[in-house]
């Protein structure tokens, strides 16, 4: 069995082990093109062969929005927020926390957050008139308050922002918590604004893109968007009341 260590990593970032959907395995090299599922259970071994570090890898100023992992030549093994150089690694990614149709958590007793950033929603909250139960519902589906995660598709920290979103919204890095949920918050307020405040098809827009709202005039037949709406929904009504 291999011993693992952790480096370079905060508590958040962690917790996505315990939360997180499947995985995907990314090769160091931007040139190989497939993506191999991986379990979390998985004892697959990395390669150690090393590889030449391209410049973007080598630079360290960009903000890490993902977990490392990765395995050295002598069968050591560690996980890291900063991308390992000169090796194979895994980048371990997830899916949105509550989009899952076969998600078997309780969303009526799992535990909520109701301390972690209440500065900043409560801020975000004010300025854009929102309930503040409602964006701590919208973070906990999302990111379940984990603000330095990216998803498979390249959405961004607590309330998820997708890159060209977060860049509308004038973010200039996605994984500062402060940043990340007055944009989110800006969004969800507009998107309420667009669906003269219906809740539902404001939290079906943030989910699935209000294009598909419009297109079938309604949530959209999106298992995932369907299931979405219905756990923030159940979230909203907990955050309300204390849990």
């Amino acid at each position: 069995m291999k011993n693992y260590r952790f480096t370079n990593i905060s508590i958040v970032c962690l917790t996505g082990f315990i939360f997180s959907a499947v995985p995907l395995l990314l090769q160091a090299d931007p040139a190989e093109k497939p993506i191999h599922k991986l379990s979390p259970t998985s004892q697959s071994t990395i390669p150690t062969t090393a590889i030449p570090a391209t410049p973007r890898q080598r630079d360290s100023k960009g903000p890490h929005y993902a977990v490392f992992s990765a395995e050295k030549p002598d069968g050591t093994g560690f996980f890291s927020d900063r991308q390992p150089l000169n090796m194979r690694y895994k980048v371990l990614r997830y899916s949105c926390f509550a989009c899952d149709p076969s998600s078997s958590i309780n969303w009526f007793t799992t535990p909520l957050f109701t301390r972690p950033y209440n500065q900043l929603i409560t801020t975000a909250a004010a300025t854009h008139k929102l309930d503040p139960a409602l964006i701590r519902a919208v973070i906990h589906a999302e990111s379940a308050f984990r603000p330095a995660i990216i998803s498979k598709k390249g959405a961004v920290g607590l309330m998820q922002l997708m890159p060209k979103t977060a860049e509308e919204l004038g973010v200039t890095d996605a994984s500062i918590p402060a940043q990340n949920i007055s944009a989110g918050t800006q969004y969800l307020a507009s998107l309420l604004q667009q669906f003269n405040g219906d809740k539902e098809l404001a939290l079906a827009a943030y989910n699935a893109g209000s294009s598909n709202v419009k297109k079938y005039k309604g949530i959209p037949p999106f298992a995932e968007t369907e299931a979405y709406v219905k756990r923030v929904n159940i979230l909203h009504k907990r955050y309300q009341t204390g849990g």
